[in-house]
């Protein structure tokens, strides 16, 4: 059985909330379990509500109309999605999917809202988080728009890594489910042309990958390799 309260703790979001607000939110909180690739919600749903991932990963993802997936961010226990909890009434801007068999704390936009409202101290935790990642989605157009495709697959896989592992790189090991073919669509190149990049990556011990997974032995490693290539 799911201790909600316990995910709940485990989220960034609710790190300041004191303990009668988390007993509230615990209360008002239902456990959802999904498998792997069945939908959470899709791009332009209209709901608001905020989900604490319990165990597993979710990926973030929008799909064009020829079926094709760009991932955006894949988040691991601990973390939070559904941003438009935010802003009532907006239209989701991804989708979100099990990545793999996940159970999430989900709670109602509204209930939250209210939740917030009783608790102020929460609100710069919140717009912390949230500027957060603004940055990071800032910085991911910035390596778009100013870093070759080397830089570019081996940020995004640092990245990765730290929202698996620690927001800090360290020389601790990260694994996660991720394919060539979920790193292609992330970067929105073919398969072959990550496939050539990834290659040296693993030739020089950054990264492996076996059976669906990518491990990334060391991720200061990893950063500190990347600086060569800025």
């Amino acid at each position: 059985m799911t201790d909600i309260k316990a995910v709940l703790k485990r989220c960034p979001l609710f790190s300041v909330f004191p303990e009668p607000a988390l007993e509230e939110a615990s209360a008002m909180a239902r456990v959802r379990q999904f498998k792997a690739d069945e939908p959470i919600y899709g791009k332009g749903a209209m709901q608001s509500s905020l989900s604490v991932i319990a165990e597993g990963t979710v990926r973030i993802s929008s799909v064009n109309p020829a079926g094709r997936e760009a991932v955006l961010v894949i988040f691991g226990a601990g973390a939070w999605f559904g941003d438009t909890v935010f802003s009532p009434g907006m239209p989701r801007v991804y989708g979100a999917t099990a990545h793999e068999p996940v159970s999430v704390a989900e709670l109602s936009g509204e209930g939250f809202r209210q939740l917030l409202a009783r608790n102020p101290e929460s609100y710069p935790v919140a717009l912390d988080l949230v500027s957060r990642r603004l940055w990071a989605a800032m910085s991911l157009i910035e390596d778009d728009a100013l870093r070759g495709v080397k830089p570019r697959i081996g940020r995004r896989l640092l990245f990765l890594a730290q929202m698996h592992g620690d927001t800090v790189a360290d020389s601790r090991p990260v694994s996660f489910r991720l394919t060539r073919e979920h790193i292609a669509n992330m970067m929105g190149m073919t398969r072959q042309g990550v496939h050539k990049v990834l290659k040296e990556f693993e030739a020089d011990g950054l990264v492996s990958f076996q059976y669906g997974r990518v491990t990334v032995p060391d991720p200061s490693r990893l950063e500190t390799s990347l600086l060569t290539l800025e």
